[in-house]
């Protein structure tokens, strides 16, 4: 499942915590970070990466999932089950086919932006104007990416009838009885 790259965490963990804290004792703080130096892109896990590269939903899209908006992958797995037609079918497959294309993209992009604001910091001096625009590049391309599962989500539900959400719902365990 994804975790949000580990720099958002750390800032909330730190904010919270006051600055004695943080020095108290006799022994050398210890980090979560240790060991995550040596990363290509230090916020980015490579199973982060591979998630992103590959198009993966990583909870992006859980606001539809969880609210009766199927999503592509789990509708055409579950073809059979929710008794689509062969043209619900078509739709389905090609929906997935188009979202994951554009997914595998605007992952390749999120992974190019953190890679880009670890290489400004790893240059050792970084100037605001370029870490506010590095940011931004970063944030609206995370933003594109939920977006796009968020509405292949929403362009999936439009193809399936008010009985068929429902025994998708039931199926993934959304719903009473649910496999």
């Amino acid at each position: 499942m994804f975790r949000f790259p580990a720099i958002l965490p750390a800032i909330l963990v730190l904010a919270a915590v006051p600055a004695s804290a943080q020095h108290a004792g006799h022994a050398a703080p210890s980090s979560a970070y240790a060991g995550e130096q040596q990363r290509e892109i230090k916020a980015l896990a490579a199973d982060d990466q591979r998630a992103f590269l590959s198009g993966a939903g990583i909870g992006f899209a859980r606001a539809a999932e969880l609210n009766h908006f199927p999503g592509p992958m789990h509708v055409v797995e579950l073809a059979d089950a929710l008794a689509l037609s062969p043209e619900q079918r078509q739709a389905s497959a090609q929906l997935l086919q188009e979202h994951k294309a554009e997914a595998r993209e605007l992952g390749a992009r999120v992974v190019a932006a953190e890679r880009e604001l670890d290489r400004l910091f790893a240059g050792g001096s970084v100037d605001a104007a370029a870490l506010a625009a590095a940011v931004a590049k970063a944030g609206e391309a995370l933003a594109a990416y939920r977006l796009a599962h968020l509405d292949a989500h929403r362009r999936q539900r439009a193809l399936l009838t008010a009985e068929q959400v429902r025994e998708y719902d039931r199926r993934r365990g959304y719903a009473a009885g649910g496999q």
